[in-house]
């Protein structure tokens, strides 16, 4: 098929393609004496299993927790038939948008994404998490759906009330450490 077919196919668009193409990322593709480039309909490139597992808790004091997760996971992956590629744990908010972890996991460019809870992948913009996610080939797969959506409208607005707490105390706290030290620092 022509690069333009596959690009679409893969969710990416024809410049990228090209570009991989260019750094001989799709192996089996070669240009034809015309100019155009062809990729032969065997495998795409991403279509072997990447299988990750993520596991997330919000305080060292939970940390113990972690592990019980990562079993359930696993355990809950073993049963549908699922191999599990590689798990991902971490020790962070899920407010938190710099989580080391989880951007590891999505650069590891993972097929399917298991989750306990859709909590634990991220507090807010889940939806729009899973659509760029399934565009680009991943699938997320939840253990526990929470249908209650009364119920997830109330943790996540505790979620956001104790993240801004967070951000105003920490600012706060911020302000007079540097007053203290000016105070120390004009003496």
């Amino acid at each position: 098929m022509k690069l333009t077919k596959w690009a679409k196919e893969q969710g990416v668009t024809y410049r990228t393609a090209w570009q991989w193409f260019k750094d001989k990322q799709i192996p089996t593709a070669y240009k034809t004496p015309s100019g155009t480039i062809i990729v032969p309909d065997n495998k795409s490139l991403y279509q072997e299993e990447r299988i990750a597992v993520y596991c997330r808790v919000s305080s060292q004091s939970r940390k113990d927790e972690m592990e019980y997760q990562v079993e359930r996971c696993c355990n809950f992956c073993m049963s549908r038939g699922v191999k599990v590629s590689k798990v991902f744990k971490e020790v962070a908010s899920g407010m938190n948008d710099k989580r080391r972890e989880l951007l590891k996991m999505l650069e590891y460019r993972p097929t399917m994404i298991v989750v306990e809870n859709k909590d634990r992948l991220t507090r807010f913009g889940f939806n729009y998490l899973e659509v760029l996610l399934k565009r680009n080939g991943c699938t997320i797969l939840i253990m526990n759906e929470d249908h209650e959506d009364e119920h997830d409208l109330i943790k996540d607005m505790v979620s956001l009330m104790t993240s801004f707490c967070c951000r105003l105390y920490g600012l706060r706290r911020g302000q007079n450490k540097g007053k203290r030290i000016k105070e120390v620092i004009l003496e």
